[in-house]
C-alpha cells in the first residue's frame, strides 16, 4: 500500500495472531518489487490495541483470510468502519521445489496488488 500510494494514509499490518516470523518466501517475492519485509514483524489485533492503535480510528480493515475477517468483524461490531474480505491464495505449504513455492507466493503477491489497484486505482507513487 505504501509503495503504491505513498505514506499519506495511515496503514497498519495486523494478523489474527503474532506467533509467526515473516515467511522467507514472502520476503523474497516482495524484494522483487522493492518492498522490504525483512524487518517487518507480524502483530495481532490485540497487540495493536495494547500499543495504542484504536480500531475505531480506522476507516477500513482489509482481511486476507476468513479467520482475520471473523476477528475483525468481532472487534469492530460497535464501530462505524468497513471490513472488506479479499480472498487471497494462502501459499504456505504449496509447491515441492523452491521455484514452485516462489511461484505460489508471487501469485498471492500479485493478487494483493490487483486488489489494491481495483480498490484505489493505478499507483500514484511507485518508490
Amino acid at each position: 500500500m505504501k509503495k503504491f500510494y505513498g505514506t499519506g494514509t495511515y496503514v497498519q499490518s495486523v494478523g489474527v495472531t503474532n506467533d509467526m516470523e515473516i515467511d522467507g518466501f514472502s520476503i523474497a517475492v516482495c524484494q522483487e518489487i522493492d518492498v522490504e519485509l525483512s524487518r517487518h514483524r507480524s502483530r495481532s489485533f490485540d497487540e495493536m490495541e495494547q500499543w495504542g492503535d484504536d480500531l475505531s480510528s480506522f476507516d477500513l480493515i482489509v482481511a486476507l483470510s476468513p479467520a482475520s475477517q471473523r476477528r475483525a468483524l468481532e472487534l469492530t461490531r460497535f464501530y462505524h468502519l468497513t471490513v472488506e474480505y479479499w480472498p487471497i491464495l494462502d501459499p504456505t505449504g504449496l509447491g515441492e521445489t523452491r521455484e514452485a513455492k516462489l511461484a505460489s507466493y508471487r501469485q498471492a503477491r500479485d493478487q494483493i496488488i490487483k486488489n489494491l489497484t481495483d480498490r484505489w486505482g493505478e499507483p500514484t507513487q511507485v518508490q
